[in-house]
């Protein structure tokens, strides 16, 4: 029986209690049947989140214990799931987070002179102006090429990097102090590409952490900094780099 059919039930009980001409008394009469209804349907809500905690599946869990709380608050069932409810919220906030930063990131392999070239590339978590025109994407890409090697480089889509042949530019890994790192700019006008030069460097430092932050001139003048969610990064799909 379903909740709705259980709940009717238990009041269409409580309605056809002989009458006993205190008003008072059927009021409480009803009002008992409705608590009983109520725990009874709480009861089977509390079911399906126990069934969902035990197959570790949080999304649902969450989501069974959001209905029970909402429409029964004050049952003992959802005085028990209550008390759980931080922690599955918790489980299904972090499954999320994952599902979301994995999505920031696009992998390619690509089939060129020698075999494969194998690329994972993420945008930047806000747009950055480079040249006064307005923020635009900046890119972080580690590419792994059967000719040219291992490389780890930043693409911009409007203005230039200040970098020419060397310069260090700071990164930091989430809220820690920032290594000044090697990078260039290579002599080309086929993409706007700034290389860090100890690509393995950064590679270390992605794993494990929640973001990448570049600080890098520009030709406008001064520096930008484009900051990186790389938690997602699935670095499976880089075979050899780890």
């Amino acid at each position: 029986m379903n909740l709705r059919n259980s709940t009717l039930a238990l009041l269409l009980a409580a309605l056809a209690l002989p009458g006993c001409g205190d008003p008072e008394a059927e009021a409480q009469a009803r009002a008992e049947a409705q608590a009983a209804a109520n725990e009874r349907a709480a009861g089977e809500a509390a079911a399906g989140f126990d069934a969902a905690v035990a197959e570790e599946n949080w999304p649902l869990a969450k989501a069974q214990a959001d209905v029970l709380l909402a429409r029964f608050p004050d049952t003992e069932a959802a005085a028990r799931v209550r008390a759980q409810f931080d922690e599955v919220k918790a489980k299904a906030d972090a499954l999320r987070e994952d599902a979301r930063t994995a999505g920031l990131w696009s992998y390619n392999v690509q089939e060129v002179k020698g075999g494969q070239q194998r690329s994972a590339a993420i945008y930047a978590r806000e747009d950055v102006d480079t040249d006064g025109s307005g923020a635009k994407p900046v890119r972080l890409i580690f590419r792994d090429h059967p000719s040219w090697g291992r490389s780890s480089y930043l693409v911009l889509q409007a203005g230039d990097f200040a970098c020419g042949r060397a310069c260090r530019v700071p990164v930091a890994v989430d809220d820690g102090e920032p290594r000044r790192m090697a990078a260039n700019r290579p002599d080309t006008d086929e993409a706007i590409a700034m290389f860090i030069e100890d690509e393995a460097a950064l590679w270390r430092m992605s794993e494990g952490a929640k973001t990448l932050t570049v600080e890098f001139p520009v030709k406008a003048g001064g520096t930008r900094t484009a900051v990186f969610e790389v938690g997602g990064l699935d670095r499976s799909r880089m075979p050899g780099w780890d």
